[in-house]
């Protein structure tokens, strides 16, 4: 390698060293292989300025063996002047400090890799106009501040890693929460999950289809406020609560009544936004119950588009006291289509409501001759949101 580079094990021996760095230090092998690192390359005890470079060595190397990850800094050591005993070089190092890993899963070794960075370091601060005096201090300043800004890199990095893990907690547990088995029993229902990725956690949606005595079946979306592992969990307690009162009650109206009062109970569940919708095929009626959620809409075989907005009560345990909700019933025929939907798939950022509920129906009418997963995807696709968009989006379409 065209880099200096030495290899120490963890008692700190160093075991090898290739030509770039016994040139960059002027030592020879045998000043250096099977010599504890710091008897090697003691602390610059002639220079003042050097401000512990070696102290900040061990304590890398310290990090290193502890945590078996790679780590950085910038330090400022001198090197003697070739043919002048008791004279030395300024020099600037920027090494980085990489472990490696035995069978065992300890640090077997630590490969190190030692840039001289002294030209850059001068530049910067000559490139400044600093009187000779306050060269050095202003060289030194300079790069502890850049040996910090490596640290908050690292460690933003770390904090990053964390909230990709609970974003994937969280996704998993949102899609083991999201099991609807009475699914299986229609062919012509789709469903669509999409998680946020604007953001490093899931939000709180929910969509759920749950069959009710003769032939009536309900669907339902709902949306929690917040983000990450609580609003997923706040979602999972909701929608169970919501999926046992629609059976118990068979009336989406009293089924959301029973979901507010739940939620007035729960921290994290006011606000709620929830919309809940009966099918009845043997009378051709749609009854729903909006408690502020975006309306359902209802596409008809020739393309229209309406919009099941009769009745849009507050979002739940929004109101001072409790208020039995309001339902309204919509008539349908066969071969229509009900799409029922969280805002993410609609709302877009200093946009109107009304011109993501537009973009919609003129989504559907376009491909409302498609199979419900057709259309899901087909929707998606054309509201720029088939990977998925700032929040969480949930999508059931029903065939009719």
């Amino acid at each position: 390698m065209p880099s200096p580079c030495i290899v120490i094990a963890p008692d700190l021996m160093i075991v090898e060293a290739n030509r770039a760095y016994l040139e960059a230090t002027g030592r020879t092998r045998e000043e250096l292989i099977g010599r504890d690192l710091f008897d090697a390359f003691p602390e610059n005890a002639f220079d003042p300025s050097a401000d512990g470079g070696m102290r900040k060595v061990k304590a890398s190397v310290s990090r290193v063996l502890a945590t078996g990850k790679q780590d950085s800094l910038i330090l400022k050591y001198d090197i003697p002047v070739a043919g002048q005993p008791g004279e030395f070089e300024e020099r600037w190092w920027s090494p980085v400090f990489t472990p490696i890993i035995g069978s065992d899963g300890s640090v077997e070794w630590i490969f190190i890799r030692s840039d001289d960075v002294t030209a850059f370091v001068r530049s910067s601060a000559l490139s400044q106009q600093l009187p000779a005096g306050e060269l050095s201090g202003r060289i030194a300043l300079e790069a502890e501040l850049y040996d910090r800004a490596r640290e908050l890199h690292d460690l933003n990095e770390e904090l990053q890693q964390a909230n990709l893990r609970e974003r994937q907690v969280a996704v998993t547990l949102q899609e083991a929460m999201l099991l609807t088995p009475d699914l299986e029993k229609h062919p012509d229902v789709a469903v669509r999950y999409l998680p946020a990725i604007e953001t490093l956690n899931v939000c709180g949606d929910w969509y759920d289809l749950v069959d009710l005595s003769g032939d009536r079946f309900s669907v339902g979306v709902g949306d929690v406020v917040g983000h990450g592992l609580e609003a997923a969990a706040v979602m999972g307690m909701l929608r169970s609560v919501l999926n046992a009162a629609i059976r118990a009650l068979e009336r989406p109206a009293h089924a959301l009544e029973v979901l507010s009062l739940y939620a007035r109970s729960m921290e994290g569940a006011l606000n709620t936004t929830a919309v809940k919708a009966m099918v009845d095929p043997s009378n051709g009626l749609i009854i729903y119950s909006n408690s502020g959620h975006p309306p359902p809409a209802l596409v008809h075989p020739d393309g229209e588009c309406e919009l099941l907005d009769q009745h849009v009560d507050p979002p739940l345990g929004a109101r001072p006291q409790h208020v039995p909700c309001s339902q309204a019933g919509h008539a349908y025929t066969s071969g229509d289509t009900l799409v029922l939907y969280t805002d993410g798939l609609i709302e877009r950022r200093s946009e109107d409501i009304d011109v993501g509920l537009n973009r919609l129906c003129e989504a559907l009418s376009r491909h409302c001759t498609r199979s419900p997963r057709q259309l899901a995807d087909a929707v998606l696709d054309e509201l720029g949101v088939a990977g998925g968009g700032s929040d969480d989006i949930s999508l059931i379409i029903v065939r009719l």
